[in-house]
């Protein structure tokens, strides 16, 4: 894939944990969707004068006029189907994010055509345009995996119940969640077989057989599969029962190899997620509590969703030597002695395109950066009855073809039997980053529309010349603007909502509003309890840079804290 000249991001200056979930009825998704993750990464700035952020543009569902549609809509939520929206000038009535959000994303979701309902409840059925967001990933993903030494594998999805019981504090974790298989071939199995919640445990059963010296290792794999974790409550991309994610798997001799393993995963996580999904993300340390079960530390990426809840959007781990003793994993160092391997683990999985949605999309529907765009720019030829059609269709021909040969990804809608209007509307649900408006005066003049994604209306319109060479060099550049307005929007709102906190009353208040509370800790994990119990949130993450100023009084226990942590409601 192509990708954009684009600055890397270098340092993580926030950490913040971003957690996303899914209902699937529409009735249960009225309680509200989880915000994306909010980690930032210093970027250089460019030197735009763009205001770089994204307008909401209202387009209200009507409601359904007749007692029978009512009625009809009534069913679907008993039998928790969603309920077909109206066709506003060409596009589907999509809930305002601001009256609804849980409906908002829902609407985002079927009319953007980017997963639809499985038949089994919490499964979903992953369109071509939202599988290719998840191509997207995978290619920057695997790309980056590779160049750091890792290398794919695949392991199976059945697992003997008893390898998941051979880690204590992991089949604790995972047991509310498992899916089980009791039956094959029509008789009862000898041993209940375990479907993939995730590989920790076949892993080791397999490196135990395949490490036996110091030459052995490093042992870097990566696994690109799918997972069943059987969640009560369930919304397509944040949270189901079923879905897609990488995970890697790798052992090491030394503790400080794994350790060093672990940060550098993350690291990779939120390259990602700033340079390519223009998200900004808080990278930092999860406290015991919601660490991964079975692991010695939990590494997190949080984002910021535009309902300002937290998303978890990737993990690392350091598993230290637990399930090397549970799995007997050892290895012959250089002195002869024989020792435990020390593991990391590390994930990110369709959740992230949940956080896509939740981050950048807006009344008109998706907003896609331009980097993850499986189309960066749609081309609407206008054909008038008596004009010159074949040079308009000439034309938009030409363009598009320099513009692919440039790299850039492009498609042509000249489909007549829709009016331009209904492609506009069509294309800017999906959330094409560019449109091209080109019509018999446009042949005329030598220039064409170009109109950005980000900036709805009069403002995001430009007129640019048709020569080929200046088109492409003019199309690059928006592309890089909108890629760079679209995160500093995200990142400008998610700063607005985090709020520093001193005190329990503090931090009751912040997470009331909406916001996010970060303040001095030095708390238990019955302590973190508490907080959730009385306001739903969540420690997301004890961020990887500090404020100065520390040590300062916990804001519950009053105790010296050495650092500061992020609460939050979270998907």
């Amino acid at each position: 894939m192509a990708l954009l000249p684009f600055t890397s991001a270098k340092h993580c200056r926030l950490s913040c944990s971003l957690l996303c979930g899914f209902r699937q009825s529409p009735t249960l998704c009225r309680t509200g969707l989880p915000l994306p993750w909010s980690c930032h990464t210093a970027m250089p700035r460019r030197t735009l004068r763009a205001t770089c952020s994204a307008a909401d543009s209202a387009h209200k569902s009507s409601a359904n006029s007749s007692g029978q549609q009512q009625q009809k809509k009534k069913q679907q939520q008993e039998k928790g189907q969603q309920p077909q929206g109206k066709q506003v000038g060409g596009k589907a009535g999509v809930t305002p994010k601001s009256e609804d959000f849980s409906r908002w994303f829902l609407d985002v979701v079927k009319f953007g055509e980017l997963a639809d309902y499985g038949p089994v409840r919490g499964t979903m059925v992953i369109r071509p345009w939202g599988y290719a967001l998840w191509e997207a990933l995978q290619q920057y993903l695997d790309q980056r995996f590779k160049e750091t030494g890792h290398s794919n594998a695949y392991f199976p999805m059945l697992i003997p119940r008893s390898f998941v019981d051979k880690e204590a504090s992991h089949v604790e974790g995972f047991a509310p969640e498992l899916a089980i298989v009791t039956q094959g071939g029509g008789k009862e199995l000898e041993e209940p077989l375990v479907i993939r919640p995730t590989s920790e445990t076949i892993v080791n059963h397999m490196f135990s057989q395949w490490i036996q010296g110091y030459r052995d290792l490093p042992l870097m794999l990566n696994q690109w599969a799918n997972v069943v974790r059987w969640e009560l409550r369930t919304r397509p991309f944040l949270r189901t029962s079923e879905f897609l994610w990488q995970e890697g798997h790798c052992a090491f001799a030394t503790a400080e190899e794994a350790e060093q393993e672990a940060r550098n995963m993350l690291g990779i996580y939120c390259d990602f997620s700033t340079q390519m999904a223009a998200i900004p993300v808080v990278a930092g340390r999860k406290s015991a509590a919601e660490s991964f079960a079975g692991a010695v530390s939990t590494y997190t990426i949080e984002a910021m969703m535009s309902d300002r809840r937290a998303l978890q959007a990737g993990t690392s781990h350091n598993l230290g030597q637990n399930f090397a003793k549970a799995f007997d994993t050892t290895f012959l160092n250089q002195n002869g002695e024989r020792q435990y391997v020390h593991q990391v683990s590390f994930g990110m999985s369709t959740r992230m395109i949940g956080g896509v949605i939740g981050v950048h999309g807006d009344d008109n529907g998706l907003q896609l950066p331009p980097q993850m765009a499986p189309v960066q720019i749609i081309f609407i030829p206008i054909l008038k009855k008596g004009s010159d059609e074949a040079a308009v269709i000439g034309a938009v021909d030409r363009l598009a073809a320099a513009a692919k040969a440039a790299g850039i990804r492009t498609k042509v809608d000249a489909d007549q039997s829709k009016s331009p209007g209904f492609r506009f509307n069509y294309w800017e649900l999906k959330g094409v980053p560019l449109r091209v408006e080109l019509g018999p005066r446009d042949v005329e003049q030598g220039l064409c529309i170009l109109a950005r994604r980000d900036r709805p209306g009069k403002e995001g319109k430009n007129s640019i010349s048709m020569d080929e060479k200046a088109f492409v060099r003019d199309v690059q550049q928006a592309l890089q603007d909108v890629q760079a307005c679209m995160y500093e929007a995200a990142l400008a709102f998610r700063e607005a909502n985090v709020v520093d906190v001193d005190s329990y009353d503090q931090l009751q208040s912040t997470i009331a509003d909406g916001k996010w509370a970060r303040g001095p800790w030095a708390g238990s994990s019955t302590d973190e309890k508490q907080i959730k119990d009385t306001t739903s949130a969540t420690l997301r993450c004890i961020p990887f840079e500090q404020p100065e100023g520390l040590p300062r009084p916990c804001l519950l226990t009053g105790t010296s804290a050495s650092e500061v942590a992020i609460f939050a409601k979270a998907y």
